[in-house]
């Protein structure tokens, strides 16, 4: 079943090609037979966009690729040329948070390709659902899966909390990579400082969490295909690190998973399956569930690095059995 596939993301250039799980549902798509595309998100036309392009119909200024697992010979492209969405099987919204009023937007634009062309495009993940679920947020839905956790604009709140718990996390909702997470133990003068800095630069509220001192073995990345656990990576942090995410220097482990492991699975399976989250990723913290990451998981190939397995291939197998489904 060869596939028209759109991957909206960030330059497929700079990518990490032995790290970045976009660049492995590409390579396996490829290996599929499938037709690849790529545009930046910036490229989008909702209605009159060009010659190919109607009212009502969504477009981007994309381009043909070819993939191989070559340093600095990666990709291959073909001319740019306005692709209407409509006319694929499939898009893939891989592009990186922070889930701001840009990323909401074009969640919004992606909405309008389901039933145009000859077939159902289907959108991964579906923007509905990426927009209903910011990683910081649906994990909110199943507090006795959480450590203790506040998320408030409230500043006399987030000071009775740190006092509550002494050792405490402070995170922005919508940033992605550990970046802006700050680790504030019983007895540091700087929370009042951190408060007013971010509340001077965002109107966003902050979230607040009791630190898990067993983050020091490592936060497990579980990887979910349709609802179901296909495996987990342990990451581990740098000397002198609260954070565990790659992009600060966490090391990454094997793992297995345990039973609260499959039992948190268990919980959000079914949620995750119903509302088109096809690939996802959560972080879990000794027995604790910290964020359900919908926007652009990572993780693939560090899980087939230690369980020499294809994970992307597990989300394709996902993919075409929806879009043969339709």
């Amino acid at each position: 079943m060869a596939l028209r596939i759109a991957v909206q993301m960030d330059p497929l250039e700079h990518v990490n090609i032995n790290g970045d799980s976009t660049f492995a549902l590409m390579l396996e798509a490829q290996r599929r037979g499938h037709e690849l595309f790529v545009y930046p998100v910036e490229s989008l036309c909702l209605g009159e966009g060009g010659a190919e392009a109607t009212m009502g119909r969504l477009s981007a200024r994309a381009r043909a690729v070819r993939v191989q697992r070559v340093q600095g010979g990666h990709a291959s492209f073909g001319e740019e040329m306005r692709l209407d969405l409509g006319a694929t099987d499939a898009v893939l919204m891989r592009q990186d948070p922070p889930f701001d009023m840009g990323y909401i937007t074009a969640t919004h634009m992606l909405e309008h390709v389901h039933g145009v062309g000859e077939g159902k495009t289907l959108v991964v993940n579906d923007p509905k659902s990426v927009r209903d679920a910011p990683e910081k947020l649906l994990v909110t839905h199943y507090p006795d899966l959480m450590p203790p956790t506040l998320v408030t604009w409230d500043r006399e709140a987030l000071t009775q909390f740190r006092a509550r718990y002494g050792d405490v996390i402070l995170k922005p909702l919508y940033g992605n990579g550990g970046a802006g997470i700050f680790r504030i133990r019983e007895g540091d003068e700087n929370f009042a400082s951190l408060l007013e800095l971010h509340f001077s630069r965002s109107r966003e509220p902050l979230m607040i969490q009791r630190y898990e001192p067993l983050v020091r073995k490592g936060d497990k990345r579980i990887i979910l295909v349709d609802g179901k656990p296909i495996g987990a990576i342990n990451r581990v942090p740098a000397t002198g690190e609260a954070r565990s995410n790659m992009h600060v220097g966490g090391r990454a482990e094997a793992v297995a998973l345990t039973r609260r492991d499959e039992e948190i699975c268990e919980r959000i399976g079914s949620h995750l399956r119903d509302n088109g989250l096809i690939f996802v990723g959560i972080d879990v913290i000794g027995e604790w569930l910290t964020e359900i990451n919908v926007t652009s998981p990572t993780g693939l190939q560090e899980l087939d690095r230690f369980n020499d397995m294809n994970s992307a291939g597990l989300v394709w197998d996902a993919i075409e059995q929806r879009i043969g489904g339709n």
